[in-house]
């Protein structure tokens, strides 16, 4: 039997095997996780597939996991201004919970159409597809067969590269066209985490791709986000029905609720009374944003308890706004037992328009053969 020699190998190579954070490099200057992930209660088959959990990390020490089932960020810890990692996004510890019916969509990769389709049905090139209910009257995230429960093929290029690819048969969950989709999420060394979404198709379809991380940059499990401080760069929403469909118009934010244009407190009229937050029991609509360069960003979150501050930049001209309204708290099954309450964690999911196959007037969500759909989104933390 060949003796093994632990000298050999890298630490973070030990690290993974042992315990994903639990010999973090950094602990000795005084950083430390405030959730620790166990990466073999990732370790599964889901479909005939090998589940797993992947780890990007850069210099600075920020950490973010991610599972090849639904694509799925599990963790990310970036430093706050004490600079000890804190885990900003909410999830859970093992895969067996994002598999559970109702789970909200923690952390997954969304598609084929992100946010709501009306009704379920849309006409393309003269045909009516009809798609899977899941949302009321409405599809919701791709149906109940969306991207957030497939087992994704997924390589490590290196230690702050992961590529994920999956190829959505012709029909399922009711689109149209052979779709195969390639996401990238890459972790910079200025504590940005990148993520990079293209795909082609072999038949006229509808595409809107997006991620569902849910964040709280107090920390996950921290009881509220209305204290974070948000800053949108749009100056009007679509407006919604009471089933969360828009209308098809645009509504300017300003002198409403939705004005944040310039930043302020979640907290600061999120109970005043409007039709809108009536509708989406708060914030949960999206924002037309307005063009800009790319080095001006879309949003801007921060939070003075642990002074961890998020910019988000897109290619995308929407960006939904939910504020974690249909949390309950009601189950402690988050990352270390941990509930996650009413409005204890915020959304912001960069997207073509909700329902835009069933509005002319909002930018086209149509991919055909020959074309590549392209789209990159940005989220960098610094405090």
């Amino acid at each position: 039997m060949k003796k093994i020699m632990l000298s050999a190998v890298p630490l973070a190579t030990l690290c993974l095997a042992v315990s994903l954070y639990s010999c973090n490099p950094k602990a000795d200057k005084g950083t430390e996780a405030t959730t620790q992930t166990d990466s073999l209660k990732y370790n599964t088959t889901v479909d005939g597939k090998a589940v797993t959990l992947y780890t990007l990390k850069n210099a600075n020490g920020a950490t973010v996991t991610i599972t090849n089932y639904g694509g799925r960020i599990v963790s990310l810890l970036v430093p706050n201004k004490d600079d000890k990692l804190t885990d900003v996004v909410l999830g859970y510890d093992s895969i067996g919970a994002y598999r559970k019916k109702g789970e909200p969509f923690f952390g997954a990769l969304i598609g084929r159409y992100g946010n709501r389709i009306g009704k379920g049905k849309f006409t393309l090139n003269g045909e009516q597809y009809t798609l899977q209910l899941n949302d009321g009257p409405n599809t919701l995230h791709g149906g109940t067969d969306g991207f957030y429960a497939k087992v994704w093929d997924a390589k490590q290029v290196d230690g702050k590269k992961l590529e994920l690819a999956y190829v959505s048969k012709d029909g399922e969950a009711g689109y149209p066209g052979k779709l195969d989709v390639k996401v990238v999420y890459t972790l910079t060394d200025d504590n940005a985490l990148q993520i990079d979404y293209t795909a082609t198709t072999d038949k006229a379809t509808v595409v809107n791709l997006t991620n569902h991380a849910y964040f709280n940059l107090n920390g996950e499990g921290n009881k509220s986000i209305l204290d974070h401080e948000l800053m949108i760069a749009a100056d009007a929403i679509t407006p919604v029905d009471s089933t969360l469909i828009p209308t098809g118009k645009l509504l300017p934010v300003a002198g409403t609720a939705f004005d944040f244009t310039k930043a302020k407190t979640i907290g600061k009229s999120i109970e005043e009374t409007n039709e809108q937050l009536k509708f989406g029991k708060g914030y949960d609509h999206n924002f037309a944003l307005n063009k800009h360069d790319d080095k001006t960003p879309d949003a801007t979150v921060k939070s003075a308890l642990t002074g961890i501050k998020m910019e988000i930049y897109t290619s995308e001209p929407g960006l939904q706004f939910y504020s974690g309204n249909f949390l309950t708290g009601a189950d402690k099954d988050g990352k270390g037992g941990k509930s996650y309450p009413f409005r204890s964690a915020i959304c912001l999911e960069t997207q073509h328009f909700p329902d835009a196959p069933n509005h002319p007037n909002f930018a086209s969500t149509e991919l055909k053969p020959g074309q590549t759909y392209k789209t990159s989104t940005t989220y960098k933390f610094s405090k």
